[in-house]
């Protein structure tokens, strides 16, 4: 296995009229030999074009990509010994699972005994020793994909790239999916460069995230990192499920404490939401006295109100919708014209219209700066 390194990797379209269209902008990430790093963002960031980057399927504008320790910008892909799984399982119809995955060493002129053991191990590890004499016609579509890792995973590569290899599956088969690609990646010890738009996936499979936004990279951390510690308004907002909410406001100081004051939504209206900030959240934002500043805080740390809470950090709300999750449900509220979001026990579910009393876990909170956008440490 090898490791990869992309230094200032910048890849400029021409879009229509000649209009210059940055599809990756300055990037620079490490992959350890090993790692599992996943490659996360919304649909057009850039993610899988940097993939292809790695891969040898588009040339770089600028920069350089460095695999186990060689650069390979002007290396033809088939000799980078990377191994791509694209989208779109891609397999000839008229050849059988043996014959798909044997397909790429036969144009390498492999020994057959060699090509035997070789797909039969790879169908052994993938659960596909019963399928090797179907047709992909004949294959379910977990199969299919299945049998597209498999023609990667013969080639023994050094760098496995996988391109959102799930998207096309419902949910329960993604699911199976993704913990066979954990399992293979652990039993393999491979390193693996994975591209999704499904920050639940990304944080189920990554070793560390690198989260895109429009070409450029905004985080890299592991995923409890990144979850617990975002690094900008982006992140914190696109990580996690329900999202993050976010209320506008200034920061005063009052009785030896700073206060966070939400903005009104509408000008003239009073700022109902006052939440006094914790001691370390206080001693980071010193600072900040009579400026703006953007307060975050996740669904799980807006509860229904307990007998232990601080008073100072309850209120009541209207509860807007309800959705169950199951064993949770999500409540979307407002108070004082602010809606946020609350995770709570399916058990202290509430009615659409029904005034509930809730109280906010300021020791979590995450504060931002307006501006620049970047956390506040």
């Amino acid at each position: 296995m090898a490791s990869v390194v992309v230094e200032h990797l910048t890849k400029i379209f021409q879009g229509p009229k000649g209009r210059r269209v940055v599809a990756v902008d300055d990037l620079s990430l490490s992959i350890a030999e090993r790692e599992l790093l996943v490659l996360v963002g919304p649909s057009g960031c850039g993610k899988t074009t940097t993939l292809r980057l790695i891969a040898g399927l588009e040339e770089p504008t600028s920069g350089t990509i460095g695999i186990d320790g060689r650069v390979v910008n002007r290396v033809l892909p088939k000799d980078r010994e990377v191994a791509m799984v694209f989208q779109h399982p891609a397999l000839y119809p008229h050849l059988t699972a043996y014959e798909n995955m044997a397909f790429g060493l036969k144009l390498r002129r492999c020994p057959k005994a060699e090509i035997e053991r070789r797909v039969e191990a790879a169908a052994r590890i993938l659960g596909l020793s019963d399928c090797l004499d179907r047709r992909p016609m004949e294959l379910s579509g977990g199969q299919r994909q299945r049998v597209a890792v498999g023609r990667a995973l013969v080639r023994r590569p050094k760098v496995f790239l996988f391109d959102e290899p799930l998207s096309n599956l419902d949910a329960p088969m993604r699911a199976h999916m993704r913990a066979e690609i954990a399992q293979l990646h652990a039993r393999l010890g491979a390193t693996m460069i994975y591209v999704t738009h499904d920050q639940a996936e990304a944080m189920a499979l990554g070793d560390r995230i690198a989260v895109i936004r429009e070409g450029v990279l905004q985080q890299v951390a592991a995923p409890t990192k990144i979850y617990q510690h975002p690094a900008n308004l982006f992140v914190a907002g696109f990580i996690g499920f329900p999202g993050m909410s976010f209320f506008e406001g200034t920061l005063s100081a009052e009785e030896k404490t700073l206060c966070f004051k939400a903005t009104p939504p509408r000008a003239g209206e009073p700022a109902g939401l006052a939440l006094p900030l914790d001691q370390a959240a206080a001693a980071k934002l010193g600072n900040y006295i009579g400026q703006k500043v953007i307060l975050g805080l996740r669904p799980e740390n807006v509860r229904r109100c307990q007998p232990d809470a601080p008073a100072a950090w309850t209120l009541e709300a209207v509860v807007q919708t309800v959705e169950p999750m199951g064993a949770e449900t999500c409540l979307r509220l407002a108070a004082a014209a602010n809606p946020f979001l609350a995770r709570v026990p399916a058990t202290e579910s509430a009615g659409a219209g029904e005034k509930i009393r809730i109280a906010f876990d300021m020791c979590r909170a995450h504060f931002f700066d307006p501006i620049t956008q970047r956390a506040i440490e």
